[in-house]
């Protein structure tokens, strides 16, 4: 009778255990972390839900329809990295998910939230008569002691070739970011007369050297005694952003000493060598701007409205607020990521993990970053002396690295997905794209869709674009990007797709900078541009492209793809020198130039300067045969059509990589525009082929060409002199309504 009681309750528990198909916890402000995470019973931080999930799969197996962690509605501040690893990990069939609890706000935070109650007037007079007449009564102060923010970072050199740093202490209100107080408010100094150029790290000039130059403003004269001042800006090339600390001002010969060099010295005489400055007391002169007193911790603020129920922040977390490592099978939804000096999310390893419906913004470099670091240990700023080695959570040198390291394994895992997330107000860039192996051609097959990225230059500029990607077999889809001086996409490496996205308002003010970039490694190969929409791009008055084939840029296709008003004075599409380009089905609507540029430039503007790039122990040779080998499985059969990229034709002169070969622009519509759509510079060195391609100055039958619906009707005029012309989905190009995603 025993035996049978006993085999009673044995049965029981079993039934009892299968039939829970699912499991959840509960996270809320008003939990405790000694709660066992019930819904009746929440902890109060994601770091106990955590532990509870690590307990809980010790001694159970996931349940069927895995673990759901519900988090409610409020502010959960990180003052460290909150990190799943691989103890974290979900199942296949069996995700682990983390996420806001439906119509509720949740907020993981890597700052300090402030009340309005903090602030109060300026009352002190030698503060007082620092400011502009009128302007001190506008002007709120708080002390970040009273508050217990102690560590306020630093300002830091950083820009072209030089590591992303960490923000220091940076002010949001209403989510927004507030404006260090800079002169001028609107644009920028010109650089006057050049007295020393400074050192020319670019050349192996490790000198030191601060440039001097004459300043064309009188207003330096106010900030001669000031310290920590800094100058933002393109000091030599229009693509080339640096921020400079300024050593000295003399006021008797109306000079600015910078303390440290730029990348490729400094120069004046062009409309983009300008800058601002930043970190003035004295030019808090205007709604959004602020400024903190580093030997007092003062923070002074003119806001832009009634504070008294504003939302108000500072950062402080200078690690990642969050930290997916080598973890599988996560669903992380819904939540937002905000107010950080350094990564709002890093993802490095794992596989399967998908990122949805979050928002990522006000953070002091990237919102999403794919992929390891890297730590520059060369001692000065340089590019081809570059050293450093691979590092997780930071940034650092990253572009510096992959430029010396083109087959890198970045490390970002594979089949990760970013889903309809929104991503703006970042410091260096958008999200980072990575996966695969080069080397290998192994693909990452991760991805990034449905996204939102816009305003994520506030501090890095050029190489950090609304999104950047590297590796193999990556895909960018149905994303807008917006809002940018410099680039939308940034691309290294092979076989990835960017299709159905919508870019627009990017590259506007700067110079030898584009829409879309590819350059300076021919084994970057098979890479598809597709069924996107570009409008509103460039700037006529500078050197700019929409899509941008640069240095020896080979295998990349352009097809059905809709061009509006790209101002991009040097082309639709720009090639210096390239293989296998192909620019097929396109509808190009009012281009300011040419659809085609292609300039074979080691015959044009770089002549005589193959033989540093081509010569025995230079790039190529380093990027084709070294890191990698065109003449070897899988490149040798993946890509035969590089075979012969690096045969000789004269010992030391001239190669066969430096004649363009097999470019295309065919069955494309151009709408007004030049009459001939392609530009050849270079004579017989330049071929791109124009072949059966249809030109008029009417509407060729759009749906509705004022309200720019360029879907193409059934009878359009296209389709008769275009025979073998693919219908374009202009209607599904851009963002689309999922259940992230409800706008």
């Amino acid at each position: 009778m025993r035996i049978s009681i006993l085999n009673f309750f044995i049965v029981l528990i079993l039934l009892t255990s299968c039939s829970e198909d699912k499991k959840e916890f509960y996270v809320s402000l008003t939990g405790n972390d000694k709660n066992p995470g019930t819904k009746t019973k929440p902890v109060a931080t994601f770091l106990a839900a955590r532990n509870l999930i690590r307990d809980f799969k010790s001694k159970n197996e996931i349940p069927e329809k895995g673990i759901t962690v519900w988090v409610s509605e409020g502010e959960y501040a990180q003052q460290k990295t909150f990190s799943l690893n691989k103890l974290d990990s979900g199942e296949p069939n069996a995700t682990i998910t983390w996420r806001a609890v439906p119509g509720e706000n949740v907020s993981l935070i890597g700052g300090v939230s402030i009340s309005a109650n903090e602030f109060s007037r300026v009352r002190n007079e030698n503060i007082i008569k620092r400011f502009n007449e009128g302007v001190s009564k506008h002007i709120l102060q708080m002390n970040l002691k009273k508050i217990g923010v102690f560590n306020l970072g630093k300002h830091t050199q950083y820009g072209h070739a030089i590591s992303v740093t960490e923000a220091p202490l940076e002010l949001f209100v209403n989510n927004e970011p507030m404006t260090l107080a800079r002169y001028p408010n609107e644009g920028y100094i010109s650089i006057g007369k050049t007295l020393d150029n400074g050192s020319r790290p670019r050349e192996g000039d490790y000198s030191e050297r601060g440039a001097i130059f004459e300043y064309t403003d009188a207003r330096h004269e106010k900030w001669a005694q000031q310290k920590d001042v800094w100058f933002q800006g393109t000091f030599y090339n229009g693509y080339a952003d640096d921020k400079i600390l300024v050593e000295k001002i003399d006021t008797n010969n109306k000079q600015v000493k910078l303390a440290t060099p730029h990348m490729y010295s400094v120069r004046g005489g062009r409309d983009y060598t300008h800058y601002k400055a930043l970190n003035i007391l004295e030019e808090l002169d205007e709604p959004g701007e602020w400024y903190v007193d580093r030997e007092t911790s003062v923070l002074y603020l003119w806001p832009e409205s009634d504070i008294s129920k504003a939302k108000i922040a500072v950062s402080i977390l200078e690690e990642p607020i969050v930290a997916l490592e080598n973890v599988n099978n996560i669903v992380f939804r819904d939540f937002t990521v905000e107010v950080g000096r350094g990564i709002g999310i890093y993802i490095e390893g794992g596989d399967r993990n998908l990122v949805a419906g979050c928002t990522v913004r006000n953070v002091g470099t990237s919102g999403i970053f794919m992929g390891q670091g890297a730590q520059q240990t060369f001692p000065h700023i340089t590019h081809d002396d570059y050293e450093g080695v691979p590092i997780s959570r930071k940034i650092g040198n990253l572009q510096g690295h992959i430029y010396k390291n083109t087959t890198w394994n970045r490390k970002a895992g594979t089949n990760h997905k970013i889903l309809s997330c929104d991503v703006y107000n970042t410091g260096s860039g958008g999200i980072y794209l990575s996966g695969g192996d080069k080397k290998t051609l192994s693909p990452g097959n991760n991805s990034v869709e449905n996204c939102k990225v816009h305003d994520y230059n506030r501090r890095n500029k050029f190489l950090w674009s609304g999104i950047n990607i590297d590796g193999v077999a990556n895909k960018i889809r149905h994303c807008e990007i917006y809002n940018s001086d410099f680039q939308a996409i940034y691309a290294h490496g092979n076989e990835h797709v960017y299709e159905y996205n919508h870019i627009h308002h990017v590259t506007q003010h700067s110079d030898d900078v584009s829409v879309w970039y590819l350059g300076r490694d021919p084994s970057d190969r098979g890479n598809i541009i597709r069924y996107n929409y570009f409008h509103d791009c460039g700037n006529k008055n500078r050197m700019n492209m929409g899509i941008y084939c640069d240095d020896s840029t080979t295998d990349v296709t352009v097809f059905g793809n809709v061009f509006y008003n790209m101002q991009t004075a040097h082309g639709v599409l720009y090639s210096n020198t390239g293989w296998d380009l192909t620019m097929k089905n396109n509808i190009i609507i009012n281009p300011h130039s040419y659809s085609v540029v292609l300039s074979p430039h080691y015959y044009t503007w770089y002549k005589g300067r193959a033989p540093i790039v081509f010569g025995k122990g230079k790039l190529f040779e380093q990027r084709l045969f070294k890191d990698l080998d065109i003449l070897k499985p899988p490149y040798s059969t993946k890509y035969p059509e590089l075979h012969n990229y690096m045969d000789v034709l004269e010992e030391g002169v001239e190669w066969e990589g430096m004649h363009s070969k097999r470019n295309v622009f065919s069955t494309n519509v151009i709408i007004g525009g030049k009459e001939n759509p392609i530009q050849i510079r270079g004579g017989k060195y330049g071929v791109f082929e124009n072949v059966n391609n249809y030109q008029t100055n009417e509407d060729p039958g759009f749906v509705d060409f004022k309200t720019h619906n360029f879907m193409l009707q059934k009878n359009s005029d296209v389709y008769k002199k275009l025979p073998s012309f693919k219908p374009v989905p202009f209607d599904k190009m851009g963002l689309y309504v999922d259940e992230f995603r409800n706008f």
